[in-house]
């Protein structure tokens, strides 16, 4: 490893060279100013072989195509005809956790699992997937641990050769085939305007050729849907609560906050989560503490330069949200959890737009990135006003860098 100075590091890994950006205005050159030199990395091969060809994984012409005809689906007033399924989930999933025998921790990773799961199939096919849910979460988490697993593994076997996990990925990936390309067909059949995130997808053209999505692509986008809105959101919210159940004084302040807005009733509505001004803090603060897209991967097309320094072509910029969140030049005292740190106008306003990049940056932004940011709040400002959240004496959580930040065990949390 080689530093140069407070720009980048150079690290040699698996016999490529990638450079560690450490700035947060050299961190808007390569995802912003200079963003065309810079494609996928070879990582994002590993991962088309479970997600497929989505705004995740593709590149150039395809993927600027691909944004284009998705970007309508999550514009925020098309967002808010799918609040009331997220909070109709939440209040279901709050009333079955009511039940639970309070003298015993909850998984609540493995809730969270659970209720997202819900809620992105909800507002991504609608009342299509009643009853189907069991075994597509499993193929799901299958192919997620797969994936992890390949990625980690200095030994990459083609996934033609018939190795055990090779034959557990291929049996994986057909029961999630199945069950959309057969929503698809259904809909297709059909001929009905929906207002889930499907119905938009199907409905959306290319404003230049009148092009729609094929099934394969149509596929894709939902496979990428699914991860992005499931499992990352899932890991995002379990962090959060283990920070709540660590900090009471965040915590009373957040219940004061829900209670008063959202009242007693049991599906508050739409609007009033607006008003959630504190618990959009502390999903931000969470989300600086523990983004799940840890560190990002751009390779350079054509050598490029940050400073004095040279990226070569062919070779990999990394860019961690994760340090850079925690880097004390812009965050004093940045391992302390601190909501207020994103009030109105108060410390975040005064940074660089890339010091703080839960969602990454630039034409690659997220594109479901306020979709996540709704879902938080709901679940959170829904779930604290059921619940007091204790932490569970002697249980060690530290993170667990794999594709996203997981914590290196299930989160369980006391719900009073």
């Amino acid at each position: 490893m080689q530093r140069n100075h407070d720009r980048l590091v150079h690290l040699r890994i698996g016999g490529r060279n990638q450079y560690l950006v450490l700035r947060p205005e050299d961190v808007k050159h390569v995802m912003q100013e200079n963003h065309r030199n810079y494609g996928r990395s070879p990582a994002f091969e590993i991962l088309k072989i479970f997600l497929g060809n989505g705004l995740l994984t593709s590149d150039g012409d395809f993927w600027r195509r691909q944004r284009r005809l998705a970007q309508p689906a999550f514009h925020r007033q098309r967002l808010a005809a799918l609040t009331t399924t997220m909070i109709a989930e939440t209040a279901s999933w709050i009333a079955e956790l009511k039940q639970h025998n309070t003298q015993q921790p909850v998984n609540i990773s493995q809730a969270f699992m659970d209720v997202t799961m819900r809620i992105v199939c909800k507002t991504l096919f609608g009342s299509d997937t009643t009853g189907k849910l069991d075994g597509l979460s499993t193929a799901l988490d299958t192919l997620n641990y797969l994936a992890n697993k390949k990625m980690l593994s200095p030994i990459r076997f083609p996934y033609s050769w018939p190795t055990p996990d090779n034959i557990r990925s291929k049996r994986a990936r057909a029961q999630v085939d199945s069950f959309i390309y057969g929503v698809i067909d259904q809909r297709r059949q059909q001929h009905q305007d929906k207002d889930d995130l499907l119905g938009m997808l199907l409905s959306a053209e290319d404003e230049d050729t009148g092009e729609k999505m094929s099934d394969q692509q149509l596929r894709d986008e939902c496979v990428t849907i699914f991860s992005a809105g499931h499992e990352t959101t899932a890991v995002s919210m379990a962090w959060t609560v283990y920070l709540l159940s660590k900090h009471p004084d965040v915590l009373a302040r957040l219940q004061t906050e829900s209670r008063a807005v959202l009242g007693d009733v049991t599906t508050p509505p739409p609007d009033a989560f607006r008003s959630l001004t504190y618990t959009l803090q502390v999903v931000q603060e969470s989300l600086r503490l523990y983004p799940p897209a840890w560190v990002l991967s751009r390779r350079a097309h054509h050598p490029d330069h940050i400073g004095p320094y040279t990226i070569p072509a062919g070779d990999t910029a990394l860019i961690s949200p994760y340090l850079l969140h925690r880097d004390p030049a812009n965050w004093p005292d940045p391992d302390r959890f601190d909501p207020d740190r994103f009030a109105p106008g108060g410390p975040k306003d005064q940074l660089h737009s890339y010091a703080y990049l839960p969602f990454g940056g630039g034409p690659r932004l997220c594109i479901g990135n306020q979709f996540t940011l709704m879902e938080m709040q709901i679940l959170l400002a829904m779930l604290v006003r059921s619940f007091e959240l204790k932490p569970v004496p002697k249980q060690r959580i530290t993170p667990k860098p794999l594709i996203t930040l997981r914590p290196n065990q299930a989160i369980r949390i006391n719900l009073l």
